[in-house]
Parts: C-alpha cells; sequence; structure tokens
C-alpha cells in the first residue's frame, strides 16, 4: 500500500514538473529608438532578461515603411526596436535604465554620426505604468544633473512595422561591416563620453 500511494505521488510530481517545463515564459514587449537599429538591437541582446529584440519602424504615418523609405525621412519613423523580455528576470525600469546608458539624449533627431528624425531617440509606452516610468526616469536624469537637457520622445507607442529580414541581426550577419559602422559612427566614444564607464 505505502508503495503504492508513494510511487502515485512520484507520478504526480513529475507530471507537475513536466507541465512547469512546457509553460512558456511569461514574456512582455518594450519598443525603444536610438539611432541605427543594428546597434540598439545589438545592445538590448547582450542584457539578462532579454529574450528577444526586433529592428524595426515606429512612430509614422506612413504603413508597411520599407527601409528606403524610412531612411529617406520622410514617412515620420523612426528606426527602432522592439525588445521582447522576461520580467521575471528583468524589470521594465531596468531596461529604461540600459536604455539611457545606450544613447545620446542631449541631441535632437540625430544619434552620432546619423542625421535626421528617423534616428530620434524615443520611448514608445504601451501602457500608463510605462508613461509613468518613463517620465519619472528622464526626470531623475534631469534631477542628478548627469545632463542637462533631454531631447528623448516620450510617447505612445503606435504601429510597430518589422523591418526586412536582412536588417534582422544584422551585428551578427555581417559583424566586420558592423563593427567598422559603429566605429565610425563614433557611437561607443560618445557614450563614453556622457555616461563613462557604466
Amino acid at each position: 500500500m505505502r508503495n503504492s500511494i508513494l510511487l502515485s505521488s512520484l507520478t504526480l510530481l513529475a507530471q507537475s514538473f513536466a507541465l512547469q517545463a512546457a509553460e512558456p515564459v511569461k514574456s512582455a514587449s518594450a519598443i525603444f529608438a536610438g539611432g541605427c537599429f543594428w546597434c540598439v538591437e545589438a545592445d538590448f541582446e547582450k542584457l539578462a532578461g532579454v529574450l528577444s529584440a526586433e529592428s524595426g519602424y515606429t512612430g509614422g504615418a506612413r504603413p508597411q515603411p520599407s527601409y528606403e523609405q524610412v531612411s529617406a525621412g520622410t514617412t515620420g519613423h523612426a528606426e527602432a526596436v522592439r525588445v521582447v523580455y522576461d520580467p521575471s528576470k528583468i524589470s521594465y525600469n531596468q531596461l529604461l535604465d540600459y536604455f539611457w546608458h545606450h544613447v545620446d539624449p542631449t541631441v535632437k533627431n540625430r544619434q552620432f554620426c546619423d542625421i535626421g528624425s528617423q534616428y530620434r531617440t524615443a520611448i514608445y509606452w504601451q501602457s500608463e505604468v510605462e508613461r509613468k516610468a518613463a517620465e519619472a526616469s528622464r526626470d531623475a536624469l534631469l534631477k542628478s544633473g548627469k545632463l542637462t537637457q533631454i531631447h528623448t520622445e516620450i510617447v505612445a507607442a503606435s504601429a510597430f512595422y518589422p523591418a526586412e529580414e536582412y536588417h534582422q541581426d544584422y551585428y551578427r550577419k555581417n559583424p566586420l561591416r558592423y563593427s567598422f559602422y559603429r566605429h565610425n559612427c563614433g557611437r561607443d566614444a560618445r557614450l563614453q563620453q556622457i555616461w563613462g564607464d557604466k
């Protein structure tokens, strides 16, 4: 009898573990614009708790824009990245902090060597909780005295259009070209000037 009870308990325990293992990871998303989406995607995919990052276009009115249209600066869209993350491992506030330290928020309608509204910095909030968190993080930066001005937009998210496949994971597909671009654009040198080693 005891053996039968023990076997039943072990079976139930094994089934419970199997169900837990089969449950998908709960995820959330956040949308940021920080200039060249190759760089923003690469930066976020290094962050623990981030499941994926996808390059795309958002913030404009033109549906299904192409890279050529967005890069011409006539669509109103910005190059942006949709970050999918595990909220049990990283919070939205931590994503915000990471975002600020990987962009130059002191300039308007440009990032590093890329100039135009399509390269603006922005936080696209998807809920009131995100809006308040984004505004609080901006205000805290200004209050800290680290930055005297911030041009990063904090606006409601609109349709996000994934970029063409050749842009996705560009830093992995074309590591030499990516590294050459990032270095020549002066991104890391300027980030070092603003933020130091953080």
